[in-house]
């Protein structure tokens, strides 16, 4: 399959239109070169060592929002544990539950503060909440938690729909009508088999597909075809195809609401960039360790990127479909 576009808007209709058709067909074009390539320039900035202070406060933040009646939700040994736990909780591994539904996962944020709390009450009881290591974790966690809180007001809550939109609707009107085809295919090994078959046969659905996603013979074979016609046999590297064209269409453009959380979530990486730099820039940091200083300065001879300097992903509005 074709790589996703940088922008925020083609980068996201690709996932939406290819997600429905997608299948482990052979047909499907594996990535190119060119692609592994991106994939591999694209990997460095993840290594710069600012990086690392971006992906723990973008990626890795989920929202806390303060619930209107902090209701209790059970009891521990007495202790209440209110709906505001759930939230902080989801705030530090909801990331984590993104695939599960919504209902299992409130169970499970349940479970993990259960779990925190047990452990925290038999640790009270080790005589483990006194001490220099106890005193160095809560400074650590209490910088952590005011990190969470600035990021929420001067990044996360500083993106406004309407930027938002205004990327949709400029996108949108750059965007061309796109043919694309729902089609079913035959694969055999050879092109005697594949004269053989019954051309009636179901075949597999590889559903609704553009151009640039199959392999070059089999797209030009397919695109060929009128709704219900079925070709001859059309060699690729996987071996023989007979394919049927069911439906064509103009692909739908995708609607704001469609779109709409990847775009503010690349507006919300950028404002991140942006607000870490500025961060940085009005600091004075002296790197103490000779061992992670010359690390630094070998990663800034290689020019692995730091956030500020790759490509703001919002501005590219261009349409790479």
């Amino acid at each position: 399959m074709t790589e996703a576009p940088d922008s925020p808007l083609g980068s996201d209709a690709a996932r939406v239109y290819e997600g429905a058709g997608e299948t482990t067909e052979p047909t499907r074009r594996s990535l190119s070169g060119a692609d592994q390539a991106g994939t591999k320039r694209g990997s460095h900035s993840v290594k710069a060592w600012r990086s690392l202070l971006l992906v723990a406060a973008f990626i890795a933040c989920v929202p806390f929002t303060a619930s209107a009646d902090d209701v209790v939700v059970a009891q521990i040994n007495g202790v209440d544990i209110k709906q505001s736990d759930l939230d902080f909780a989801a705030s530090e591994v909801g990331a984590q539950l993104a695939n599960f539904p919504p209902e299992d996962r409130r169970r499970m944020l349940l479970q993990f503060v259960i779990e925190n709390e047990l452990m925290a009450e038999a640790a009270v009881k080790a005589g483990l909440d006194s001490g220099q290591s106890f005193e160095d974790r809560l400074k650590y966690h209490r910088r952590r938690t005011l990190r969470d809180a600035y990021f929420d007001k001067s990044v996360r809550n500083a993106v406004p729909d309407e930027e938002a939109k205004k990327i949709y609707e400029a996108k949108v009107a750059g965007m061309k009508p796109e043919e694309e085809i729902h089609a079913r295919h035959i694969l055999v090994a050879t092109e005697a088999e594949a004269k053989s078959k019954d051309p009636s046969a179901e075949g597999g659905d590889l559903g609704f597909f553009s151009r640039g996603q199959m392999l070059k013979p089999f797209e030009d074979a397919a695109f060929a075809l009128k709704e219900g016609e079925i070709s001859d046999p059309v060699q690729t590297q996987f071996g023989w195809h007979i394919i049927k064209v069911e439906e064509k269409r103009t692909r739908p453009l995708p609607t704001f609401d469609q779109v709409k959380d990847t775009i503010i979530s690349q507006l919300t990486a950028q404002k991140a960039k942006q607000t870490i730099k500025e961060l940085h820039d009005a600091a004075k940091i002296d790197i103490v360790d000779p061992e992670i200083k010359k690390s630094m300065q070998d990663a800034a001879v290689r020019g692995e990127a730091q956030p500020e300097d790759a490509p703001e992903p919002a501005g590219n509005v261009e349409d790479n479909h």
